[in-house]
């Protein structure tokens, strides 16, 4: 059968590229963009796009049935900073959502759903080294808060209603093609930009913040390798931890001043700190690689050199002056 795929949510930074990368894979008719706003043009005019509220579960099935839909990649979420800032609508957005695709599954309208889980579900108490995929997890902030709790809705509805759900828990990631949509880990898309426009940026982690990060790229491969896996292959139906690179900002302003020389960084922490610093330094991604043959292609010094030469081949998309 030929995939007929939804996207909610392809206006965000993962989205956009998602849905390039689905059209590519599947047919630019066979992969329908959605989100409650426009996005921007690559997305709007090679393939079908629909105005859609993630949250109404009638409009979903309107879309579901008109394209006659199987499987749903659900990208529409509220991230961390912003959602501290605004937590009862986040945790609507994030969890109201993830109900309403779950049970258009539930009824059979579709036969698979991605939904995206993150490193914040982990808090202070998880290890810091080599987060495991199973331990303790005690988030701090309504975004993790949302995400460990949607976690055990995907893994409910696959244990009682056979709902086939596959996620993942995405690290920071990073990307120049879209500017990020409030995340604690913006820092890392952000630097790149202000690298070149600007020659210096001023960071709002401390210079020693070690995250797990990665290469969109990298994203958009895990993402569409464990959709494309043999149902059997999938022991997981929480979500799989999934890590590429771990550094901190000051090993990020180093690597960029090997191709900028002259480029400052600076540091002035806010409160994204506190969030940051309740993550893990670093994640054990094994049973991913284990499970569905997980490998990551990008670290650190080759994502540099790839973000810094499509920005500088692109700057007119980006910047007033370069």
């Amino acid at each position: 059968m030929k995939n007929n795929i939804l996207i909610l949510g392809a206006s965000g930074q993962i989205g956009t590229e998602l849905t390039q990368k689905l059209r590519v894979l599947y047919g630019d008719n066979h992969v329908i963009a959605s989100d409650i706003k426009k996005g921007n043009s690559t997305v709007l005019n090679t393939g079908p796009f629909e105005i859609l509220d993630a949250t109404d579960k009638e409009s979903i099935l309107r879309i579901v049935k008109k394209y006659k839909i199987n499987q749903v990649y659900l990208m529409a979420a509220m991230l961390s900073a912003t959602a501290e800032k605004l937590p009862q609508k986040a945790w609507n957005l994030n969890i109201s959502s993830l109900l309403a695709v779950l049970d258009l599954a539930k009824e059979k309208h579709i036969q698979q759903v991605f939904w995206p889980s993150s490193m914040a579900v982990f808090g202070t108490t998880s290890p810091k080294i080599n987060t495991p995929q199973q331990t303790i997890m005690e988030p701090s902030t309504v975004y993790g808060i949302s995400k460990v709790a949607g976690e055990h809705w995907c893994n409910y509805y696959h244990e009682n209603y056979g709902v086939d759900v596959r996620s993942i828990r995405y690290p920071g990631i990073i990307s120049w093609k879209t500017k990020p949509g409030g995340g604690t880990t913006d820092y890392a898309v952000d630097v790149y930009f202000d690298a070149l426009e600007k020659g210096n940026y001023e960071c709002f982690l401390s210079e020693n913040t070690q995250l797990p990060m990665m290469y969109m790229d990298d994203a958009i491969k895990a993402t569409v390798q464990i959709m494309q896996a043999e149902e059997s292959n999938i022991n997981i139906r929480t979500s799989y931890n999934l890590s590429a690179i771990s550094f901190t900002p000051q090993e990020i302003a180093l690597e960029i001043k090997k191709h900028i020389p002259n480029f400052k960084i600076s540091y002035n922490p806010d409160f994204r700190q506190k969030i940051a610093d309740s993550w893990p330094n670093s994640i054990d991604d094994s049973f991913a690689r284990k499970d569905w043959d997980w490998k990551h292609d990008f670290d650190l010094s080759s994502m540099t050199k790839d973000i810094i030469r499509n920005l500088k081949a692109n700057k007119n998309m980006f910047f007033k002056a370069v």
